[in-house]
């Protein structure tokens, strides 16, 4: 009986960083014949498994061992649960994957293992009771995904925003006027500026009813506009609109609203930030977001977040991620069009200096930062203002950190008084203590989940956890 060993070889030699002819040296055959074995379209013979044998010292039961079958039966009933879609890999796609990507194949089992014991130690806790809620996706999560798998880009919205813009025709300095006309003439609805005690803590109301919008005398200038841009997208878009949403896969209705405010907000931006016309100036101005802001009329914030979805094929910007978190570290906002793995709770590196930025409210912090897996990013920071209506909500000021893949930071006036020269100068951060596996580090508030950190008990590091 022929036997083929090909996912096997192949992962063999990968770990020991050989190439297919380097293998093929050390057997004596050539390296064609690797590549053919590799792909099972030629077997073991007794000569190749000598030569593995004397040059790599594996188990020839450990090679020629077939547990395939039980793999196999593993993965299928773990992709036949309900927290997958209804769509289940079929059973040639299972065992291509056990085939071509053992390595991929044996990570996606473990993990799903770890999940299924998270699963069951919650329902042994709550005694079979455990809320379901617990056991679903966050309505921010699915959303943020969402957002990600469509690169912070909406075809869609871009057209809707492009026609609109075009139809009122008018400068910055007359947008608010132009909003408001709009509502008024094409709906019907009158724009009333109400003192904060009759909002309470609201900063827009719209009633259909009375055809009116109430926006709070504590929004500035900029916002109302943004408020006004926001409404309009529920008013004249909803065909777009309900397009986008039809591709969520997340039926639930609290996902539904959220993720409809959200994309509201991203038409918002695409009417006040035109996509050809604001990508052109972002890359005259060397992405000064300050300049930026002053041009189009908007906030520091609301240039941020549209930088992100500057993703159209054929006319891209730089793929940024944006954050926004409280004093507490807490995130409030997130997008993502990079590689950047972001932290969706409280806890965030306190290495990154996006924290210290509440020292110094107004003034951009840049700082070169690398994550565990050795990507390397520019990143800038800076405090945003939220409105105050007493003395009992002041000071509630939010960071807002902006970042690119270091590829591309010389692109940015922020960066180009740093000369970028090796490791050293990159600031060693994580996604939060809890999930990084840094050892050493002398902010480390936790011990990491997923590693376990060598204790010598005659030996005190900077923090309770290097030893």
């Amino acid at each position: 009986m022929k036997t083929f060993v090909g996912p096997r070889l192949r992962q063999l030699r990968r770990e020991h960083g050989h190439t297919q002819a380097e293998m093929a040296n050390r057997l004596g055959v050539s390296p064609a014949y690797i590549n053919l074995m590799e792909h099972n379209q030629r077997s073991l013979s007794v000569r190749v498994l000598v030569g593995l044998l004397e040059s790599y010292g594996v188990d020839w039961q450990d090679l020629v061992s077939d547990n395939d079958d039980k793999i196999f039966d593993d993965l299928r009933r773990a992709v036949a649960d309900p927290i997958f879609s209804d769509k289940s890999p079929d059973a040639r796609e299972l065992r291509s994957a056990i085939e071509n990507t053992p390595v991929f194949t044996s990570q996606f089992m473990k993990l799903y293992g770890e999940y299924r014991m998270l699963v069951e130690n919650m329902m042994r806790l709550g005694h079979e009771r455990m809320p379901q809620e617990l056991l679903t996706t966050s309505a921010e999560t699915v959303i943020h995904d969402f957002f990600r798998s469509n690169s912070n880009f909406f075809p869609e919205l871009e057209r809707e925003a492009a026609k609109l813009n075009a139809d009122l025709g008018e400068s910055v300095d007359d947008i608010y006027s132009a909003l408001k006309g709009r509502l008024k003439d094409r709906h019907g609805i009158l724009v009333k500026l109400c003192r904060v005690e009759e909002l309470g803590d609201a900063l827009r109301i719209y009633t259909a009813e009375d055809n009116e919008v109430l926006l709070s005398e504590g929004l500035d200038h900029i916002n109302r506009v943004f408020q006004l841009a926001h409404l309009l997208c529920f008013l004249e878009c909803d065909a777009a609109l309900e397009k986008v949403i039809s591709r969520l896969t997340d039926d639930r209705e609290s996902v539904i609203n959220r993720c409809k405010v959200e994309l509201a907000n991203y038409f918002a931006a695409a009417l006040l930030m035109p996509y050809d016309v604001f990508l052109t100036f972002a890359t005259e101005s060397d992405y000064d977001i300050d300049r930026m802001a002053a041009r189009f009329g908007v906030s520091f914030e609301q240039v941020c977040h549209r930088l992100t979805t500057l993703q159209r094929e054929g006319n891209k910007g730089i793929p940024f991620f944006f954050l926004r978190v409280d004093k507490a570290g807490n995130v409030t906002k997130r997008f993502n069009s990079t590689a950047f793995q972001i932290a969706e709770y409280g806890g965030s590196c306190p290495v990154w200096n996006m924290h210290t930025a509440f020292r110094t409210p107004g003034v951009v912090v840049p700082q070169f930062v690398e994550l565990p897996d050795g990507g390397r990013f520019f990143t800038l920071s800076r405090t945003t203002e939220r409105p105050a209506f007493s003395n009992d909500t002041q000071d509630r000021r939010l960071v807002l950190s902006l970042g690119c893949s270091i590829e591309h930071a010389d692109k940015m006036v922020y960066a180009k008084p740093f000369a970028i020269r090796d490791k050293k100068d990159f600031s060693k951060i994580g996604i939060n203590c809890h999930l990084c596996p840094r050892e050493g580090c002398s902010q480390r508030a936790h011990q990491p989940l997923l590693v376990e950190l060598n204790i010598d008990p005659s030996r005190r590091g900077s923090t309770r956890y290097d030893n």
